[in-house]
């Protein structure tokens, strides 16, 4: 079989029409060069959306694709898979369409481990209907549906992906295209439902919202990128680092008191016990840096797999394997 390399360019197509300086096409950027390096042909390759801002994405992939309605994108995505196994799906949703009205496809395909790659574009807004507060929205946020600042504590998308028995987390910026590319990829090779959270600004309704990371001195300064068996490093310098504080977590400064890496928090990605990397999905600043990379990554048998196996074996078993067969098991007459 011939081996096909592949480029960027073979996953584009058309014009994106987001708005100057969206981190829709920073992401869009990634995605593609991710898939490209993944090297899965394009023609083997679904990408499925809701709708919002985000949701346009499939439109300016050169792979299958379906935008489709408001918060459903988990359950196409899903059928998609389950009628062809062998497809690669992308599921893209804002936090809008994946956590308010999508949100309970959300936790149900995580729950279920449907081998779905499910991006959720967090930019803390609905953009496409003009500026209304989303599920991820913090809370005081003023905003046309909130003059007056929100009364509710948002969504965490890490604390609903692992409440739901979710097996795969991981988080990048949408400027950080290195960083987006590699949680991309190991996306791909886990095997079940993988969640990357992507942090953008939406420059028109909540520009600045993730200020904090979104440019690289900021994420030097305020973000820690997780290595699975590595030392939970952070800094300009990497002075500072991650040490367990009875059933918690702590920041320290390497030097200080004769701490030293061998003090440090090692990441441990594929542990099962899930409460260490939820501690450090949830960690937030000033007083902890912000968790980038992959915080999860745990096999288990997915749903799509298991339907497979039991319609096999339910088929096995059966006296009948097509339609005429079936006519056949019944009471027959033959008319002269």
């Amino acid at each position: 079989m011939e081996n096909i390399t592949y480029e960027a360019k073979d996953f584009k197509k058309g014009q994106p029409r987001w708005c100057p300086g969206c981190g829709d096409h920073f992401f869009l950027a990634s995605l593609q060069k991710a898939m490209a390096e993944i090297g899965i042909a394009p023609h083997d390759t679904a990408v499925i959306s809701g709708i919002g801002c985000s949701s346009r994405l499939p439109h300016y992939m050169a792979t299958y694709g379906m935008n489709t309605i408001h918060g459903r994108a988990a359950a196409i995505a899903t059928g998609c898979k389950i009628a062809n196994p062998k497809l690669t799906v992308w599921q893209i949703s804002g936090d809008g369409d994946g956590l308010a009205i999508g949100g309970n496809h959300f936790i149900h395909a995580n729950r279920r481990n449907i081998d779905l790659n499910m991006i959720l574009l967090n930019n803390r807004i609905y953009g496409l209907t003009k500026g209304q507060y989303s599920p991820t929205s913090p809370r005081g946020f003023v905003s046309k549906s909130s003059p007056y600042g929100t009364v509710e504590d948002p969504f965490r998308p890490a604390e609903l992906c692992f409440g739901a028995r979710g097996h795969f987390f991981a988080r990048a910026v949408a400027t950080d295209a290195a960083g987006t590319v590699e949680i991309l990829k190991a996306a791909q090779a886990h095997k079940g439902a993988s969640v990357c959270e992507i942090l953008q600004n939406c420059v028109i309704f909540n520009d600045g919202t993730h200020a904090s990371v979104y440019k690289p001195e900021e994420r030097k300064k305020n973000a820690i990128y997780l290595k699975h068996g590595q030392p939970m490093v952070f800094g300009e310098n990497n002075e500072f680092g991650l040490m367990q504080d009875g059933f918690g977590i702590k920041v320290v400064k390497l030097g200080e008191n004769g701490i030293t890496e061998k003090d440090l928090l090692v990441h441990d990605a594929h542990c099962e016990d899930n409460t260490l990397q939820l501690k450090l999905a949830l960690m937030e600043g000033p007083d902890y840096p912000s968790a980038l990379g992959v915080i999860r990554y745990v096999e288990a048998p997915t749903y799509n797999d298991a339907v497979e196996a039991q319609i096999a074996e339910v088929s096995e078993k059966k006296k009948y394997h097509n339609f005429q067969e079936l006519l056949m098991t019944n009471d027959t007459w033959e008319v002269k």
